[in-house]
């Protein structure tokens, strides 16, 4: 049985994949006319190796609420737009000077800085264009809402304000709380967006769904910050296809540098727990919320 669901799991996962690779790839420029070198580094950095995580976790709190496929297409590719954005931004030399990303060089390098700047602002507003579409299958409300979610987690009290700490703590040891409202803002903040946004494309749910909700998204987004900083200094660049070892590299404050990777990884069990709960009174309809949660922590086992 335990085969069978796991099973089921992954072939959903794939499913919602293939959707996203298809929507992504139609929302996407044509490579033709005066901006094809724009727009070839758009399609370069969006389409193909990612894990699609966040519109994974739209998808299934789109269950929840029984939302609507076509609106949840939409959403979930807008989702993926600003987090590839805010990839290649990162990645710049003025931020985190990567060269690696998502197993190929990252924007800026098979490009230039210059235009890897300019795809990550691209794709920004090509986001909340595909969240305009979603008024000919919602409520005027609920698109409202959606623009609501993504800018305010994205903006400065959610990824870019995460990303200004970061950025301001480098060589610092930051005490635990600090830590963790830099991760819940820089990672956190577009994971629980994505949960949110998925929920809002369906029926309203009640203020204890709701709550449950957000219960979940609080633990499964720091639970993929601190995967990944087990992973960063676990497991090397070919299996993470991105730059390993780099957190250390340049003295970037951890859960592992501050805690020690043996708490770190019973923080995680923690976590987990803590998101499986939250799921117990969202029923059978949150089974893919609890499967994403296995995934997330499986990466380190």
């Amino acid at each position: 049985m335990a085969g069978e669901v796991a099973q089921d799991f992954y072939n959903w996962m794939q499913e919602i994949r293939a959707r996203i690779e298809l929507v992504l790839d139609s929302s996407l420029p044509t490579l033709d006319g005066d901006l094809t070198g724009l727009h070839e580094a758009m399609r370069y950095a969006l389409v193909g190796g990612g894990k699609y995580v966040r519109p994974l976790l739209c998808f299934a709190a789109g269950e929840v609420t029984q939302a609507c496929p076509a609106a949840l297409d939409r959403v979930a590719c807008a989702l993926e737009m600003v987090h590839v954005y805010s990839l290649v931004h990162d990645d710049l030399p003025c931020m985190d000077n990567d060269t690696l990303r998502r197993g190929k060089p990252t924007v800026h390098v098979q490009f230039d800085e210059g235009t890897a700047l300019l795809v990550g602002d691209a794709l920004q507003t090509q986001a909340f264009s595909l969240l305009s579409e979603t008024s000919s299958v919602l409520t005027a409300s609920q698109s409202l809402a959606l623009v609501h979610e993504l800018a305010h987690a994205a903006g400065s009290f959610g990824m870019v304000g995460g990303q200004a700490i970061d950025l301001a703590s480098v060589g610092q040891r930051l005490p635990q709380n600090v830590l963790e409202a830099m991760h819940r803002m820089k990672t956190g903040a577009l994971l629980r967006a994505s949960l949110r946004m998925g929920a809002l494309c369906g029926d309203p749910l009640s203020d204890e769904a709701r709550e449950m909700l957000d219960v979940y998204a609080s633990a499964v987004g720091l639970l993929f910050q601190v995967v990944d900083d087990i992973l960063d200094c676990t497991e090397n660049s070919n299996t993470l296809g991105k730059t390993a070892g780099k957190d250390a590299k340049y003295a970037k404050p951890t859960y592992v540098s501050l805690l020690g990777l043996d708490a770190t990884r019973a923080l995680t069990k923690q976590l987990h727990a803590d998101a499986y709960k939250a799921t117990e009174r969202l029923g059978k309809r949150a089974n893919r919320l609890r499967a994403l949660a296995n995934f997330v922590v499986q990466r380190i086992h």
